[in-house]
């Protein structure tokens, strides 16, 4: 008799014991965080500081959200082929999420599965990009953040520092949507601000000195696009609008914290962080990415790159120049 009573006491607190485990996950679970650890596939186009920041804010934002993650990260070394390999992996993989960074891994991602939740970031325009159907209305199962550039605002920065720019020169990658979008947004805008716009075309970043040296004999000043192939080169870019006395405005941040003069833009640190609330959504919360719309910077920010300024020699009392983010020193 004492042997089963010992044995009913044991299966009483056994159970106890897993309503308990319950109650405390679902605790864990009602604050935000989760004991559970996901699997997340990082498909990156190319390493250049732009992308490295979304990639960083990204990690370091599931990581202030508790979200417990093991991150694959793969580069693609500026290949679009790769990015289909990649996604291919993530796809046998079975990861739980694939974050992709840049507009060709995006697409590849979801031209590779349909079941496995997409976000994006450094996106100008999915829609055009054919990444989603629309900016509230994503459909299947991607979504993200764009990086589209105030253009408007910026453009205007250019008379604000000198009243006598009329043409300004533009250098981009002819194989890279964003940048083909930037354009004609950059052209439809420009002659608002009595600014006609030169835009050269480059297919490859051995192209880039010589097409550079000539837009510069061209016009009064540059402005440089989000552009993953003008980013990888963005030092050598701003280093000859030094010495040729140019006066540039750049479509974000890190084009500024390399050489670049100034930037009504966000930061792809703070963008990533955004996407990895989508992220804690969809893993934690189970949300589907069809019911997130695709997310814009939350954060724009005047930078301005202090050495530039003063190699320039411009007027450090002017406006433009007064409570902004100083860099370069």
């Amino acid at each position: 008799m004492k042997k089963k009573l010992f044995s009913l006491l044991s299966l009483v607190l056994a159970g106890s014991m897993v309503f308990s485990g319950c109650d405390a996950q679902s605790e864990a679970e009602s604050k935000g965080g989760s004991e559970a650890q996901y699997t997340i596939g990082i498909s990156q186009l190319v390493e250049h500081p732009a992308l490295d920041d979304a990639r960083a804010g990204f990690i370091d934002g599931l990581k202030e959200l508790g979200v417990e993650v093991e991150i694959d990260y793969q580069n693609a070394a500026g290949e679009i082929p790769n990015t289909v390999s990649i996604a291919e992996k993530f796809k046998k993989d079975e990861v739980d999420l694939i974050y992709t960074i840049a507009t060709p891994a995006a697409q590849s991602a979801r031209q590779v599965t349909s079941d496995i939740p997409i976000l994006f970031s450094a996106v100008t325009d999915p829609v055009e990009a054919e990444i989603v159907d629309d900016w509230d209305q994503v459909g299947a199962n991607v979504t993200g953040t764009s990086d589209k550039a105030p253009i408007k605002s910026q453009l205007k920065m250019f008379k604000e520092i000198d009243e006598n720019i009329k043409t300004i020169g533009i250098l981009y990658n002819t194989s890279e949507a964003n940048s083909e979008v930037q354009i004609k947004e950059v052209k439809k805008l420009a002659p608002n601000e009595d600014l006609e716009v030169i835009a050269v075309g480059v297919s490859n970043v051995n192209e880039i000195p010589q097409a550079i040296d000539s837009l510069l004999k061209k016009v009064d000043a540059v402005y440089t696009p989000s552009d993953n192939l003008i980013a990888s080169s963005i030092e050598l870019i701003a280093s000859k609008l030094i010495d040729k006395e140019i006066i540039s405005v750049s479509a974000e941040s890190a084009h500024v914290e390399s050489g670049t003069l100034i930037t009504n833009g966000l930061s792809y640190y703070e963008l990533g962080k955004q996407t990895a609330a989508m992220a804690s959504e969809i893993l934690v919360d189970k949300k589907s990415p069809s019911d997130i719309p695709v997310g814009v910077a939350e954060n724009i920010v005047n930078t301005v790159n202090i050495d530039t300024l003063e190699k320039l020699g411009l007027d450090k009392g002017l406006e433009i120049f007064k409570d902004v983010n100083k860099v370069g020193k």
